[in-house]
């Protein structure tokens, strides 16, 4: 007798629930990705509850993908970034041809298709990923390029027709960010050439990516120009900028910051990044001060490579203060707290702990984490440190050796595992 095996019905409300529920995880996951208390282990938890949740629609096969079309009709970040990974993985062209139109329509849905391409393994970008590249429409090419740099791969020749003139502006932006990340040595030149683009975005990204492929001259004069100006790429050009610049040049660039009181968590910032204990004792009585105490803390672990929280050199917030959205819907305030998740230091054991230990310290020196900047400590820091320190511990590989890829630290944790066990 041949038993008869029947089907299992999708249960609505389950399937519904692993929508929700990877939508609303990959929304948190984008702002763990550049936070600073989150590790890879950190990372590795939600991502693993975002595959689940993604596996469990997977199987669902058709009433899975139609829960997920149906999200798009209040579509937002999440819901993209869950419609994006369904359309991938069924090979539904015309689906996902309705999602680009849909990100090109509602820009502010763009972050969840193009980290759905940064998400997905590889097998299932076969093919997809050069037709993104070959395309005519620009905002699909800007993904594609995106979706390289995701994953590790060199865009070849197409990478480098798109860094001209004659393409969108947006697109060569992207393309000229992408050889910096993909550490294409052979397009320093191109990048130097895009140097006095009238395009800033362009010419942002042609400084930052020809800093990044060694040079030490021209692209780090545009960049120090950025980050000494209040715009929208103020701080990404001072990540990079003081990591290059001699210890003489970086006094006299946070010297000229400090003359505007508007470029305060600038300065701040910016003596963690240079990394001399001569700014530490300036960094403690910032810690006194609530709006600017837990980013001195961090410049300060910056510097000495302590945690704070886990030496218990942190207090409690102070008594009264709000610095971000509260519960009263009366309120205007709805800015984030930029800190959040940052520890709050306490100046008096932080200064016992510096007065017991600085001379362990040379001002003059470059630190970061704890040590002079070298390859080995720094590849230590990506694998071990907070999202933050692991970003910069990035960039200082790339600059140390020119050519060296950007590593995708944002990329789904069991993939970043892999590739630093290799």
């Amino acid at each position: 007798m041949i038993m008869q095996i029947a089907t299992a019905k999708p249960i609505p409300h389950i399937i519904q629930q692993h929508a929700e529920e990877s939508a609303i995880l990959h929304n948190i996951r984008l702002l763990q990705v550049v936070s600073p208390h989150i590790k890879l282990h950190h990372l590795r938890r939600i991502d693993d509850r975002i595959a689940a949740h993604l596996d469990g629609l997977a199987v669902a096969g058709e009433y899975g993908s139609k829960i997920c079309e149906a999200a798009l009709e209040s579509a937002g970040i999440g819901e993209v970034f869950v419609a994006t990974i369904r359309a991938i993985e069924e090979k539904d062209e015309q689906w996902l041809d309705r999602l680009f139109a849909l990100a090109a329509a509602v820009p502010e849905v763009q972050p969840g298709l193009i980290s759905a391409f940064g998400w997905i393994s590889a097998q299932h970008l076969q093919g997809i990923g050069a037709s993104l590249l070959a395309s005519s429409d620009p905002f699909k090419q800007q993904v594609g390029l995106a979706a390289c740099v995701s994953h590790r791969v060199d865009a070849g020749v197409v990478l480098t027709s798109l860094i001209n003139h004659q393409q969108p502006q947006q697109l060569r932006a992207r393309a000229l960010r992408a050889a910096g990340e993909l550490g294409r040595r052979d397009l320093r030149f191109a990048c130097e050439q895009s140097l006095t683009d009238k395009d800033v975005t362009c010419r942002f990204w042609a400084a930052w990516s020809a800093t990044l492929l060694g040079n030490r001259t021209s692209a780090v004069e545009v960049l120090k120009a950025y980050s000494l100006t209040i715009n929208s790429l103020q701080e990404h050009a001072l990540q990079l900028v003081l990591k290059v610049l001699a210890l003489t040049d970086i006094h006299a660039l946070l010297k000229t910051l400090a003359q505007n009181a508007s470029n305060m968590r600038c300065l701040i910032r910016g003596a963690g990044i240079a990394g001399d204990p001569y700014y530490v004792p300036w960094l403690i009585k910032q810690m006194d001060e609530p709006k600017f105490s837990r980013l001195g803390g961090e410049s300060f672990s910056f510097i000495t490579g302590l945690d704070l929280a886990y030496l218990d050199l942190e207090r409690d917030a102070p008594e009264g203060i709000e610095l971000g959205p509260n519960d009263d819907p009366e309120s205007n305030n709805v800015q984030m707290d930029e800190d959040d998740n940052l520890p709050w230091p306490d100046p008096t054991k932080i200064q016992a702990w510096w007065d017991a230990n600085k001379s362990s310290f040379a001002n003059g020196e470059r630190y970061f984490m704890g040590k002079l900047i070298s390859r080995d400590h720094s590849m230590q820091i990506l694998k071990e440190g907070f999202q933050r320190q692991r970003i910069a511990a990035n960039q200082h590989l790339c600059l140390l050796e020119s050519g060296t890829q950007l590593f995708p630290v944002s990329a789904p944790a069991w993939r970043q595992q892999r590739w630093l066990n290799t």
